[in-house]
């Protein structure tokens, strides 16, 4: 056990709970004002003396409703590259974490090319073209500051070509604002949808647990601006600051597809609730 539960049991060791103390530390720990009250409701309507183990088991049970029993896998399509749209503020681990996603559809038997079309970062392409060799992956990528959807369409072009498995696009993290971010996005959904009108076929947003509630806000943002299908958290150490996903969740139905655990390419796994639950949060 670490993180989170850790916490809760060294914090609560009495059985006279202080309950408002109770639901600061479940929404210090990321789990939303909605959820920390339903658990301390949950507790308040058992009448006996309640420990911190109690408190652990009842977050667990909320905890394990909320969340997908199996986080669905990225499958490939017959006679088509599918194509994977992977978006996030810059300092997450976005391109990174596309770099680590590669290397595990790769690993998995799955051919895949990238596309980096996070042009307006310099660093972004320039990390994305360092692990492509590393891991022996094509990348497309355009000139400095260049259209981004114009990088995502060429890469199309060489995925099916080369009759590969997934596109996955390293997109821009953040552009002068809100707007233009907008309006890139959807320039790249739109440009995409001349190859494939079914294209993007998956949308994963990349957040940093660490952050807590901008990880949310995150979520919101994105998921307004175009659907997402899934989260990849970056930074799930056991710090204990886990409990965002299960807020994502909750709040916006988008589950938790794949989690980064350390700096490592190993480090990135599809996410298991189930090992979340017991020995991460």
């Amino acid at each position: 056990m670490a993180g989170f539960f850790k916490s809760l049991l060294q914090r609560f060791t009495k059985p006279d709970i202080d309950w408002d103390e109770l639901e600061a530390a479940l929404i210090t720990g990321d789990l939303g004002p909605k959820l920390s009250m339903q658990i301390v409701d949950d507790l308040k309507a058992q009448s006996r003396k309640l420990h911190g183990a109690d408190i652990v088991q009842v977050a667990r049970e909320h905890i394990r409703k909320i969340l997908p029993e199996k986080a669905a896998a990225l499958t490939p399509f017959e006679g088509k590259p599918k194509v994977v749209l992977v978006i996030g503020v810059n300092g997450t681990g976005k391109t990174t974490s596309t770099a680590k996603l590669a290397h595990l559809l790769h690993q998995s038997g799955k051919t895949v090319v990238l596309a980096a079309a996070d042009t307006f970062r310099a660093a972004a392409v320039e990390q994305l073209e360092v692990w492509s060799q590393r891991l022996n992956i094509p990348m497309v990528k355009g000139p400095p500051n260049g259209d981004p959807a114009s990088v995502c369409f060429e890469a199309y072009d060489l995925a099916s070509r080369t009759q590969a498995d997934f596109l996955l696009c390293d997109t821009a993290g953040r552009l002068h604002n809100k707007h233009n971010l907008m309006e890139e996005l959807k320039k790249i959904h739109r440009i995409l949808g001349r190859k494939d009108s079914t294209s993007p076929h998956e949308v994963l947003l990349v957040v940093d647990a660490t952050t807590g509630a901008n990880a949310l806000q995150q979520a919101r943002e994105f998921n307004k601006i175009i659907p997402l299908t899934g989260v990849i958290v970056t930074k799930l150490d056991g710090s204990g600051k886990g409990g965002i996903l299960v807020t994502i969740q909750q709040e916006l139905g988008v589950p938790t597809r794949y989690i980064g655990l350390g700096e490592k390419v190993e480090e990135f796994q599809p996410f298991n609730s189930q090992r979340f639950v017991e020995e991460l949060l």
